[in-house]
């Protein structure tokens, strides 16, 4: 068990000016990898940088959590883009996490999709691969952050992407194995204890759960907590608490051999 390995992030960096989101710093001292606002659906070249900062000197890795440019909504509302369209905006948000994140000499090893932008490539291989176009174009050498059983899983694979698979521990999950919508009760899950218990079923089955009782069988490279939860750093801390316990060493997916 002591060479099992497992990474724990956040989405992070994702204030707005003044307006901050969460508590970043106390984040960055519980998970292993950050995935930092673009500046479509939250972020800033300043708070970028500070959030660069910030993981870069506690070793945590950085990734550019690219979304649809909605900061009202946050990124929690879809958008009919073109796969044209949609291309150019993940290219053009991971260029620029990239640009920033090299004033710091400290570069960004992978890409995650935000909200709405995420359900709908996952439920569409023309918009997978859309983005996973986008990434390559920007560095081939980018890890694609994907839930498996879905489209972009499948568009990594057919790109030539390195892919690491990850699950949720504070949302659910329907019977496709897509996220539960966010209207439906029960969607999102704010006890940690839940959380855990949930974390804990998924490692032990060695899969995806569904709220259905279905079950997925698939690797689990890394557990995703929200960031923006008046509850997201207790549940990360005790997501951590409850990884180590079960044997798991937390680190970066990008760094595990």
């Amino acid at each position: 068990m002591a060479n099992k390995s497992i990474d724990l992030n956040a989405d992070l960096g994702e204030g707005f000016g003044p307006w901050k989101m969460g508590d970043d710093l106390a984040m960055l001292d519980v998970v292993s990898s950050a995935n930092i606002a673009c500046g479509f659906h939250a972020g800033d070249p300043d708070i970028v940088r500070a959030t660069v900062q910030a993981a870069k000197a506690r070793g945590v890795a950085i990734g550019a959590h690219a979304g649809f440019p909605d900061l009202r909504g946050f990124g929690r509302r879809r958008m009919n883009v073109s796969t044209a369209e949609l291309e150019n905006m993940i290219a053009y948000q991971v260029g620029a996490v990239c640009a920033v994140a090299s004033l710091e000499g400290y570069p960004i090893t992978y890409v995650k999709t935000h909200g709405a932008l995420g359900n709908m490539c996952n439920d569409d291989d023309d918009w997978a691969m859309a983005v996973g176009r986008g990434i390559k174009a920007v560095d081939p050498n980018l890890i694609f952050l994907v839930m498996p059983a879905l489209a972009s899983e499948r568009a990594a694979e057919r790109l030539g992407l390195a892919a690491f698979n990850e699950i949720y521990a504070d949302r659910t999950y329907d019977d496709s194995f897509n996220l539960t919508d966010r209207q439906l009760p029960g969607a999102v899950l704010h006890d940690p204890q839940e959380a855990v218990a949930q974390i804990a079923a998924m490692l032990r089955e060695g899969g995806l759960i569904s709220t259905g009782g279905k079950t997925y069988p698939t690797r689990i490279d890394s557990v995703c907590v929200h960031g923006d939860n008046p509850e997201s750093l207790a549940m990360a801390v005790a997501v951590r608490q409850q990884l180590e316990q079960a044997g798991f060493a937390v680190k970066p997916f990008a760094a595990r051999a």
